[in-house]
């Protein structure tokens, strides 16, 4: 790479901002006091999350043959192309954006080749990793497909599926706004609020700590204390909670835990090379928010799935209808009536998905710490990525991920 004095000042000015840490060993933490998740130990404890609490499996079937990929690899290509991040005025490659953004894996596919793949760090192809709220873009998926087959409605209440949320803030919204995060309760995601609500709920699904009497002992237990704030529908709210509530309501409606239905559903039925695992809490429940962990190949394959229009192999996975609610269905009201409009204008959030609303008609997962399933069906393209980014939110990332997913886009569209 030809080395200039442009190039020079991009990078200075990048890592003036987005300098990642370096360490000769990295902490393993540990649970009870939250220290596993600490910038220092994050790397290793996103490959590692069942060592930390218990776990319940989402096998991918024993008697499933492998779906295997085609490689089309123009890895050097796509390292060298360069793209502006947000808010900046000098350019940097997608290279170097992949070390500022701490991933430890990611890979591109084009019309379901594989154009890219890259591990870093500890990360290698059979590593399991943590998918923080990547997970909730699945629990949206498998209500969805149940509101496909008439077995979920979304304009019902509530309380009308689950009655022990009767006396709750959820308990008077509807399905719909608990699958779009518009429900209007009190509760803070802010993860740099050491008293935001969002550490008692973690807390509350913590099986390595003692609760106390009189406390949440679970993460259903802690949704009925959940309180009203406003009205529902009128604003989108990220809010990790309504995730869990619509795993209960898909265990619910679907006769079976989430685990047992993401395995029948999906995961037994795609050739997947590894099993997957969720996080659970000391009452058995899996943590339909954030629990998720997986292979990097594996979440691709979901992702070529879902970017196919829901079909794999010659087999619908899931209803195209399912698919075209995710892409078309959003109502960009509440969101634009959100913070998140600042950041992210024009953008919507339909079944647990991101929808960008680009001319691409790209929509994503997103988990905190750099996770991410982009799909772009204009470019034919899916990029999966897991990090190990201290920074516990997305908006910070996304000014060096973003422009980077659509440079990639912009180049396999010239093919």
């Amino acid at each position: 790479m030809k080395i200039t004095t442009k190039r020079v000042l991009a990078l200075l000015f990048a890592t003036m901002t987005y300098t990642p840490f370096l360490f000769a060993v990295t902490p393993r933490g540990n649970a009870r006091d939250g220290s596993f998740f600490t910038p220092d130990a994050l790397p290793f404890s996103v490959l590692h999350m069942r060592e930390f609490m218990p776990t319940t499996n989402v096998p991918r079937g024993n008697d499933v043959r492998l779906t295997t990929f085609r490689y089309a690899l123009a890895e050097e290509a796509i390292d060298r192309l360069e793209f502006v991040p947000t808010g900046k005025s000098l350019p940097i490659s997608w290279r170097e954006s992949l070390e500022l953004n701490y991933t430890d894996g990611i890979i591109i596919l084009h019309r379901g080749r594989v154009v890219y793949e890259r591990y870093f760090g500890k990360m290698t192809p059979e590593s399991i990793h943590a998918l923080m709220s990547v997970t909730k873009s699945f629990t949206g998926t498998l209500a969805a497909i149940l509101v496909a087959e008439h077995r979920l409605d979304p304009q019902m209440r509530v309380d009308y599926y689950l009655p022990e949320l009767a006396g709750s803030g959820f308990g008077d919204a509807t399905v719909r706004q608990v699958m779009d995060m518009t429900t209007a309760i009190a509760y803070s995601e802010e993860y740099t609020d050491p008293k935001a609500e969002v550490w008692a709920f973690s807390a509350a699904g913590n099986a390595m700590i003692e609760h106390p009497a009189g406390t949440p002992q679970g993460y259903h237990d802690y949704l009925a204390t959940v309180k009203k704030n406003g009205r529902h529908g009128e604003m989108f709210g990220y809010r990790t909670v309504n995730s869990d509530v619509l795993g209960w309501i898909v265990e619910r409606v679907g006769g079976a835990p989430i685990e047992e239905q993401l395995t029948t559903r999906i995961w037994s039925r795609m050739g997947m090379e590894q099993d997957a695992y969720y996080q659970m809490d000391a009452e058995g429940t899996a943590f339909a928010g954030g629990g998720l962990n997986a292979a990097l190949r594996d979440l691709a394959r979901f992702g070529e799935m879902m970017r196919r229009g829901g079909k794999w192999h010659g087999e619908q996975i899931v209803p195209r209808e399912v698919i075209d609610d995710i892409r078309f269905g959003g109502n960009r009201a509440p969101f634009a009536a959100s913070s998140h409009e600042e950041k992210l204008p024009g953008w919507c959030y339909r079944n647990m998905w991101w929808v960008t609303n680009n001319p691409n008609g790209a929509y994503m997962a997103r988990g905190v710490h750099g996770q991410a399933i982009y799909i772009d069906p204009a470019a034919e393209m899916v990029i999966v990525r897991v990090a190990s980014n201290p920074l516990a939110s997305n908006l910070l990332i996304d000014p060096l991920s973003l422009p980077a997913y659509q440079a990639v886009a912009d180049y396999l569209m010239r093919d």
